[in-house]
């Protein structure tokens, strides 16, 4: 079957598989949940070495016949992963693993829905999964980069990020015209701890659409929606608002966003 555009496929090519499966690591009390399987080339390869597998695909074509061919602790549920029901998913009890070769189009939503079922570490354990090697960058980055952003900021929060492997255009079917990278998060409780989960990524959604400003021109519109002083929340916070937002680390932003918290 051909690729379809809007579902954003590339399909993994069989040479690559053996090494993607070694950077996911998987054990064989595992159970996992893969993300957009395809034609199974991901599937296949785990299913031997996991107790049970979830394969959440999409393409109403693609399912069906990925369903006929998988072995009996597999499992392929026909949706879309960002709405489909957590239970039809991640099943009744114990952590989940996540897998995936996730559509370039939308692995920043997809990535925001894991932070939000991982019960930080204690419903999914980790993702790992290959994505457009900008986004990985991005996800990876280290305050006071040129990548350091919501992305990494709100991730990093709440898990660890590892880059493992980096794939060529050429490791997947159709090629895409950009690299790819395979990266786990590991989920685990905020660290630095924060009042306000919600409120820290609010905060640092509204800082970063103004990162070329100064952190006092840049958290005003956030601080006037909370009624407070952006000058006066950073004095609190013991911040220098002559600084620019990409400068912050996370231990800044956690007590930038409690400020407003305790407000």
């Amino acid at each position: 079957m051909r690729a379809r555009k809007r579902f954003g496929q590339h399909f993994l090519e069989p040479e690559w598989v053996g090494r993607v499966v070694e950077a996911i690591a998987p054990a064989p009390a595992d159970t996992f949940v893969e993300i957009g399987p395809g034609h199974g080339a991901l599937t296949f390869a785990l299913a031997p070495k996991v107790r049970r597998l979830v394969a959440v695909e999409i393409d109403r074509d693609l399912a069906p016949r990925l369903a006929e061919r998988v072995p009996a602790n597999v499992t392929v549920v026909r949706a879309d992963f960002l709405h489909a029901p957590l239970g039809a998913v991640l099943g009744e009890g114990g952590v989940t693993r996540i897998a995936g070769n996730l559509p370039y189009n939308i692995s920043t939503p997809i990535l925001a829905r894991l932070l939000e079922i991982s019960g930080h570490g204690t419903a999914v354990a980790d993702a790992t999964v290959m994505l457009q090697r900008e986004v990985a960058e991005r996800l990876a980055a280290a305050p006071g980069s040129t990548d350091w952003g919501v992305l990494s900021a709100c991730q990093q929060l709440r898990a660890r990020v590892e880059r493992l492997l980096t794939l060529p255009p050429g490791a997947f079917r159709p090629a895409p015209r950009v690299h790819s990278a395979v990266v786990r998060l590991t989920y685990h409780p905020p660290d630095p701890q924060v009042r306000d989960a919600a409120l820290f990524d609010q905060m640092v959604r509204s800082i970063f659409l103004q990162r070329r400003k100064m952190l006092t021109n840049a958290l005003a519109a956030f601080a006037a929606g909370h009624g407070r002083d952006a000058g006066a929340a950073l004095g609190a916070a013991g911040i220098d608002g002559r600084r620019r937002p990409e400068t912050l680390d996370l231990a800044e932003l956690g007590r930038l966003a409690d400020v407003f918290a305790s407000a």
